[in-house]
Order: structure tokens, then C-alpha cells, then sequence
């Protein structure tokens, strides 16, 4: 695995990244390659000395080199053509077969995986970890429990194996993981099939958390953070995004790279920036800038966020429920010492009286960062918020967040993908349940049909679940970020099956 990924990064820094982008117009393309040879490590060896060799021969051509060395991706949609006679609901349930992968051995940057697993659609032929959750929903409500076993149980095989659930089972992604929505995986499936899958996988969910907390320990004599933890200076310890690597990344390494020399940040910090940013599977947010309209001031690991420390929070109840049932007592009694201190945190640095809304927390400042986005939504979602302030939000979100087609995501137009005017599926569940919690039905309710209309319309416009929609105009495809409009789509599908269903 780790001689993969070096000798992926090599290449990539070899291949001037502009001739590369002619060859690839989508930089993910060349690091998904498959290296031609029978033995991936020494494959990738000698095609970078034949690269060494021939590069600066007259007649030395990139694409010919790349094409002569490597085989593409598989493209497995390429063949599927919906049917939009069919309802939205039938085509979803075809889509699972279509977005289903089996478990094989390839040599790339694939990490094998030892059971089935449902990938997003489009450019991603991979299982995404956040996505997964909300596809889940969807597998949930068509009776698939078999297949939601599946894919826990390859989370679970990637954290006894790496230590960690990472961003996708790409070697490329080992460097970090993503939103954390494994405990909530893990009570989707014991509503299916009972409460002991909850003590069945303890293990798996401590190592977890265990990843989330590496390095509390060593926060002391006047050191602030360390990896993803967090010391405020009132002794509170709260969590941020990060990555182990400060590289540029290799599914992106174009963008990367061009982005550095627009910078005045040193390139190690940027890229540390840029990778934990994509470890929010926020990539990219007006969120994680200084400048909201200048991508270059990107400083995500100042910031601590607040849909993350919910999770984290969640976490820590699921551990302390767990340990209830096996009758351990004082471990018990520890995680909900520390959900209460995180709530307590979480209302102290994130929420905002006067405004009526959370934030995230700059941390290196001292100070809320200032963007409105729907990251404030998640303290419902998980119970963290007092009726009063939920009023406060609900009427944030209805005087500015709702459009005809659902919620944005922030109320910036900044060109981002994770910006307005684009909404998508699992911020729009979050907040209709974080609503729901609190009985605020009628406003849930809003957000509920003009989210699920907007879907319909485009799936009888275009046979399509995208990736993510146009709220605000019904007419336009949603734009923005490093990659055109994915359909398929993993967690559209789920979102979309579970709302329709409730």
C-alpha cells in the first residue's frame, strides 16, 4: 500500500503537470491508472525509469508514453442508460446494481476490499466514507440490509488495517479520513438487526475514536494542537480537519500546485490546508478561507468546526451507551463526562447569541469565523441546542437559506461547489431531522418537498441524480469546484429514497 502511494506521488511529480492535464483532462484519472506489468511495485519502478530515459527525446510524447504504460480506469457506467419512463423510485433501485462493485485485487491505487460495497457514480469508483451514511438510507429503505452490513464491515476491515476509515480506499486518501458517521453507521444497522451489532463492534468504533483523539496527550508546554485535537485555553478540548501528508494531492495535483504559486502561504502549509479541507468533504467552502473570495487564503486547520465536534460528540455517547450495555460502568460514566464537556464547548465557542446561529471557531484568532453556513445545523441534528436557539436558527435558515429547491449551503457566490447557490443531500437531511428533533415539522416540512421536487423535476428533465443541484435556479445545473457534475449519485439516491419514504 504505502509503495503504491510513493511511487503514484513520484510519477505525478515527474509528469509536468500541465502536459499531464492534456493528457487527463480530469486529474483523479492518472493516480486511479493501472500500472501494465505483473507486479504493481516493480511495474511502477520501471515505468519510471523508462519515463527517466525517454523524456527528453526528441520524439517523446506524453500521452503516448501514459497510454503505452497504463491502463485506464474501468469505466462502469459508460453502458448504463436510464430509462425515465421509469419513477424516480424504480430508477434508484436499478442504480444499486449499477453502482455496486465486488471485491477484487487490483493493481493500483485501489485498496481490496473483502466484501461489496455501493460507490457514488460517476468520476468516484470508489467507497467514499461520509457519503456512505446517507447512502445507507436509501439501501435501508429498500431492504438491503445485507449490503449495509457489507460496507460497515469494509470500514471496519480499513480501521484494524489502517487505523483509520480514510477518505476512500484509495492509497492516494490514506493521509486522512473524512467526516466521521461510523456510530451513526453502526445504529442504522442495529435498528435492523438489534442492539448486540452494537457491542459486536466496539472494537472498531474505539479505534476510531482513538484516531480522532491522537495525540491529546502530547498537547502541553504551550503546544496548542496536535494532529486533529484541540486545546482552548479554557482547558477545553475540541477537534479540527487535518492530514498527515503537506503534499500536493495526486488526484489533484494540477489544481494544487497552480494554486500554490497564487499564494503567499509557505507550500507546505497550503497543501496541509487543502488536504484537510477535502477531509471535510467541504472541497471546497468559502468556509475554510480568510478571504472568502480568495481561495489561496485557505486556513482550514485554524479552524475548529462545528459539524465535526457533533460527530465526535456522537461518537463519545455511542461509546458510553455501548459500554452501558456491557456493564462497564466507569468507562461508561467517562465518554458521558466527555459528551458533556464537548456540548458544553460546542455551545461556548461555536454558538452565537446575537446572530442566532453557529459558526465555526478560529481558534488561532480567538474568534467565530463570520460565514453563515449550514455546518450550523448539525447541534440539532444531534440534540446539542435548547429549544430557544433552535427558533433562532429555523428562522435564519427560512429567511435566508431556503430557496424553491432546498437549502443553501452558504450564502456566499463564490464559484465553490460548496457555496451557493448548490445544495446537497446530506446537509439537507441533517437539517430537516435536526428540525424535526425539535418539532419544528412545518419548516422541515418546506425544506423536505422542495428539496425532493427539485430532484424529480431534474430526473424527468435528464434520466439523472446528480451530485448536487441548483436551489436557488431550477433551470441551471449546479457548477463549481475541480470536476464537472457527477450523476449517479450515492447519497442523492439515498436522501432522496428516504425522504419520498417518510
Amino acid at each position: 500500500m504505502e509503495h503504491k502511494m510513493r511511487y503514484i506521488h513520484e510519477l505525478g511529480e515527474l509528469f509536468e503537470s500541465v502536459q499531464l492535464a492534456q493528457v487527463f483532462p480530469d486529474n483523479k484519472t492518472f493516480p486511479d491508472c493501472t500500472p501494465k506489468g505483473i507486479n504493481t511495485e516493480e511495474s511502477l519502478k520501471e515505468i519510471k525509469q523508462r519515463y527517466e530515459e525517454q523524456k527528453n527525446l526528441s520524439a517523446f510524447d506524453l500521452k503516448t508514453f501514459v497510454y503505452d504504460n497504463f491502463n485506464l480506469p474501468h469505466d462502469y457506467g459508460v453502458s448504463y442508460i436510464s430509462d425515465k419512463s421509469k419513477s424516480a423510485r424504480e430508477h434508484i433501485e436499478e442504480l444499486w446494481t449499477v453502482l455496486t462493485r465486488e471485491p477484487m485485487a487490483e493493481k493500483s491505487s485501489l485498496i481490496p476490499l473483502p466484501y461489496p460495497y455501493v460507490v457514488p457514480g460517476g468520476r468516484f469508483g470508489e467507497i467514499y466514507y461520509w457519503d456512505t451514511y446517507f447512502t445507507m438510507l436509501g439501501l435501508q429503505q429498500s431492504g438491503k440490509v445485507d449490503m449495509i452490513k457489507a460496507m460497515v464491515d469494509n470500514f471496519s476491515y480499513l480501521l484494524y488495517k489502517i487505523g483509520h476509515i480514510p477518505n476512500a480506499n484509495r492509497t492516494y486518501y490514506i493521509g486522512r479520513s473524512q467526516p466521521p458517521f461510523y456510530a451513526l453507521m453502526l445504529k442504522l444497522l442495529s435498528e435492523e438487526m438489534g442492539q448486540s451489532i452494537l457491542t459486536d463492534y466496539l472494537p472498531y468504533l474505539e479505534k476510531e475514536y482513538e484516531f480522532w483523539m491522537n495525540g491529546k496527550g502530547q498537547i502541553k508546554n504551550g503546544i496548542v494542537a496536535m494532529n486533529r485535537v484541540v486545546k482552548l485555553p479554557d482547558g477545553a478540548f475540541l477537534n479540527r480537519y487535518w492530514d498527515t501528508n503537506a503534499t500536493p494531492r495526486p488526484e489533484s495535483f494540477k489544481e494544487d500546485i497552480e494554486l500554490q504559486h497564487k499564494s503567499e502561504q509557505k507550500p507546505e502549509e497550503l497543501y496541509r490546508h487543502l488536504r484537510a479541507a477535502a477531509e471535510s468533504g467541504w472541497d471546497f467552502s468559502s468556509r475554510w478561507f480568510k478571504n472568502p473570495e480568495a481561495f489561496e487564503s485557505i486556513h482550514t486547520t485554524d479552524i475548529i468546526p462545528v459539524d465535526l465536534n457533533c460527530l465526535l460528540m456522537y461518537m463519545e455517547e455511542t461509546l458510553a451507551e455501548i459500554h452501558s450495555l456491557k456493564k462497564n460502568s466507569k468507562t461508561a460514566r467517562k465518554y458521558q463526562e466527555l459528551v458533556q464537556k464537548r456540548k458544553e464547548a460546542i455551545q461556548r465557542y461555536c454558538w452565537n447569541e446575537a446572530k442566532g446561529f453557529y459558526f465555526d471557531f478560529d481558534f488561532t484568532n480567538g474568534i467565530q469565523k463570520e460565514h453563515y453556513t449550514l455546518a450550523g445545523v448539525f447541534p440539532l441534528f444531534f440534540g446539542v441546542s435548547t429549544s430557544a436557539q433552535v427558533s433562532k436558527v429555523a428562522q435564519v435558515l427560512e429567511s435566508q437559506f431556503l430557496k424553491a429547491g432546498g437549502l443553501l449551503t452558504t450564502l456566499l457566490y463564490t464559484g465553490q461547489q460548496w457555496d451557493a447557490p448548490n445544495g446537497w443531500a446530506p446537509l439537507q437531511w441533517i437539517a430537516y431531522k435536526g428540525l424535526k428533533n425539535y418539532d419544528f415539522n412545518e419548516l422541515a416540512q418546506k425544506i423536505k418537498n422542495n428539496w425532493v421536487n427539485l430532484n424529480l423535476k431534474v430526473y424527468a428533465q435528464t434520466g439523472k441524480m446528480t451530485e448536487k443541484y441548483n436551489v436557488t435556479d431550477q433551470t441551471t445545473e449546479a457548477g463549481g469546484g475541480e470536476y464537472p457534475n457527477q450523476d449517479g449519485f450515492g447519497w442523492t439516491n439515498g436522501v432522496l429514497l428516504k425522504m419520498m419514504t417518510e
